[in-house]
């Protein structure tokens, strides 16, 4: 598995959104990375600048979302939809994506990944991926 430093996160963002403004040609991942940067308009001058982006702290106390944790899990969220993985997590995202704005709808998954991430995290054991597709479920069933 893949597991890259919070440098490397950071520059491969950073990297991706200046290819795309000088319009240089994305391959891969960089193609969702892009696309994600352009729908969050707010992290623009972040990841314009690549040395201020890899040294900025953010921190949760004082009620701030690193926006590379962000992006990162719009990222995860793209590769489960695109793979189903884990399984029933594309049905229950297009049960969200029919009621709402596909971003929005995005955010929600951000949501209750993040949070059964912090659950695994608290417990110490492996993440529970049936819950976090039951969280996404029972999210679209209320809208």
């Amino acid at each position: 598995m893949f597991n890259p430093s919070r440098e490397q996160v950071r520059r491969f963002f950073c990297d991706a959104w200046k290819k795309h403004l000088e319009r240089l040609p994305l391959v891969g991942a960089e193609v969702t990375a892009a696309d994600l940067a352009i729908r969050h308009p707010e992290y623009h001058a972040l990841l314009a600048d690549s040395t201020g982006a890899i040294e900025q702290e953010w921190a949760p106390e004082a009620g701030q979302m690193n926006p590379f944790l962000h992006l990162s899990l719009h990222l995860a969220i793209h590769e489960q939809i695109s793979i189903d993985q884990p399984p029933g997590i594309r049905a229950a995202f297009d049960s969200l994506r029919s009621r709402m704005d596909p971003h929005d709808a995005e955010h929600v998954l951000l949501e209750c990944l993040g949070e059964t991430i912090w659950r695994a995290q608290r417990e110490g054991g492996p993440m529970d991926a049936l819950a976090y597709v039951d969280a996404v479920r029972r999210k679209a069933s209320l809208l």
